[in-house]
């Protein structure tokens, strides 16, 4: 790689086109218990994942609730301790960075979180709520200049000017996810974490929602992480699919390659939930449901976390934990195709 420094990248940035590494990152948050309260074990939310993310990009992380998919997020942002692994981003380490060090590095990650309501202080007008990050990261100088901003930001966001001094409460479900995208805007990300940022809303507004957030990216150039459990909805807004399952990625591939030929069991399992809305297709179609409950995270099943509920498990899925591998166009842990 080139030594030169990429455009806005801080000293010490090495130039390259992934601006997320995220490598075998540990998140376990400690059980309490006896008389004493003491340490008793563990539970582990987020268990040795890495992935990348590329400039421009959006990769989508799937999986049922409780896999340790916004713990990932949250974690990426530090707004979680996190317990080993490392988080490169824009070729910096922020691993141990503490929250004076991660300001300016939360003006080039934001997040959009999945309640547009719980997120928005009802007591501030629009304006104010994407005004805010402006004013703490002095951005676009005095009042009237950061108005003018909140004005162009709503434009992008697809609301009219003259609501910027309307309440969250004055508005509609997917107009205030609208405003939340809005302000996570604000500050000029290059990269965003979207936590399930439609299934809190109607399937008619989460095709609009979705529909601006694949604006925004070709707008923008906006790289984004979209956090999800419908693999439909991730299917038209990311380019690459990692596949979680109870804190580690069992699958990370093209997002072609995953609909057409997904390869881990679980990946299988998923994809055939997917309804299909001809109805014929969908008689003729092989349903291979996944069967049981997760486990819990603070006794992970030993070997492949899977196995308790694979079809295809075998003796040896019981005793190693499969290798995250090389497979066609992508990467998949499964005794299968080792």
């Amino acid at each position: 790689m080139s030594d030169e420094m990429t455009h806005g990248q801080r000293p010490g940035a090495v130039k390259s086109d992934v601006i997320l590494d995220v490598q075998d990152l540990k998140v376990h948050f400690p059980v309490y218990g006896g008389f004493r309260q003491r340490e008793v074990g563990a539970v582990k939310a987020v268990d040795g994942v890495s992935f990348q993310v590329h400039e421009g990009e959006t990769l989508g992380l799937v999986g049922e609730s409780g896999c340790g998919k916004s713990t990932t997020g949250l974690a990426i942002l530090r707004m979680l301790p996190i317990t080993s692994g490392k988080i490169v981003f824009e070729g910096v380490d922020i691993t141990k960075h503490d929250q004076r060090q991660m300001r300016p590095i939360r003006r080039r990650i934001q997040m959009v979180y999945q309640d547009p309501f719980g997120s928005l202080d009802p007591r501030m007008t629009i304006g104010d709520i994407i005004g805010e990050p402006l004013e703490i990261q002095k951005l676009h100088g005095n009042k009237a200049g950061r108005r003018a901003r909140v004005m162009e930001l709503l434009k992008t966001v697809g609301l009219r000017h003259d609501m910027i001094d309307r309440y969250p409460h004055q508005f509609s479900g997917g107009q205030r996810q609208r405003v939340s995208i809005a302000r996570a805007l604000a500050v000029e990300p290059r990269l965003l974490l979207c936590d399930e940022p439609v299934s809190a809303l109607d399937v008619s507004i989460q095709a609009q929602v979705v529909n601006l957030f694949q604006e925004l990216q070709e707008e923008l150039g906006i790289s984004m992480i979209f956090v999800a459990h419908d693999l439909a909805v991730v299917r038209h807004v990311s380019q690459r699919i990692a596949v979680m399952y109870l804190g580690t990625i069992v699958e990370i591939s093209t997002r072609d390659e995953l609909y057409a030929n997904p390869k881990h069991p679980y990946t299988q399992g998923l994809m055939t939930a997917i309804p299909v809305p001809n109805p014929v297709v969908e008689a003729g179609r092989s349903h291979q449901t996944i069967e049981g409950e997760v486990p819990s995270a603070q006794r992970p099943p030993p070997g492949c976390r899977f196995h308790p509920r694979c079809r295809h498990a075998m003796p040896i899925c019981k005793e190693q934990t499969p290798e995250l591998l090389p497979q066609g166009y992508g990467m998949v842990a499964c005794h299968l195709f080792t």
